[in-house]
């Protein structure tokens, strides 16, 4: 199955921003360090998830994603564009299965080659604090005027303030649906009468 290849979309820059989200220029300064913790994790690891015990790891001719720019290419296609993983297997040649394998390899190397760049997305203010190097206080009035301003203002009715439930979701009557009466310990079925056979002799 032919599939979608880093040297087909370096010549379309735009294209290959849509995809992945970085500029040609961002993603070569990222693969390096993605190659680097990708053979780190396949030195100990196996492609499902295993210890690596016997051999080691060593790229196989038949390898859907032979080169570190597929690998990096296709990991951040799938975040980008978070299709279902047959999609995203269509995309790259591949089955399903072997889709899942490598979105489970992949996207820890690329957390772990971010983290070695210093661009891993972080959680916490004090994380954040040293990273950029100022104090929590700091830090803080900084994230707070952006979370104010990406919230968006919606004003919600009084009676939806009281009920965890939205108001368009508000009980409605009983249902007149019959209901179905499951776990009876027996059903019995039979006639109540006989019908006479038609070839009976009278």
């Amino acid at each position: 199955m032919a599939g979608l290849r880093f040297a087909d979309l370096q010549s379309r820059p735009t294209e290959f921003l849509d995809l992945t989200s970085v500029t040609l220029e961002e993603f070569q300064q990222l693969v390096p360090p993605f190659e680097t913790a990708y053979q780190a994790r396949m030195a100990a690891w196996r492609m499902d998830g295993k210890p690596r015990t016997a051999r080691r790891f060593t790229v196989y001719k038949n390898c859907p994603l032979p080169t570190p720019e597929e690998r990096l290419l296709f990991v951040l296609t799938s975040l980008k564009t978070y299709t279902l993983q047959v999609v995203q297997g269509r995309l790259f040649g591949m089955v399903q299965g072997k889709t899942n394998q490598w979105i489970h390899v992949l996207l820890p190397v690329l957390l772990a080659a971010l983290r070695a760049l210093g661009d891993a997305p972080t959680r916490s203010l004090t994380a954040l604090a040293q990273r950029l190097g100022v104090s929590e206080t700091d830090a803080a009035t900084i994230v707070a005027p952006l979370e104010e301003a990406s919230a968006p203002v919606v004003a919600i009715p009084a009676a939806a303030l009281a009920s965890p439930l939205l108001p368009m979701t508000a009980r409605s009557d009983a249902s007149s649906a019959p209901k179905t009466l499951l776990h009876r310990p027996r059903v019995r079925a039979a006639r109540r009468r006989t019908t006479p056979s038609k070839m009976s002799c009278a």
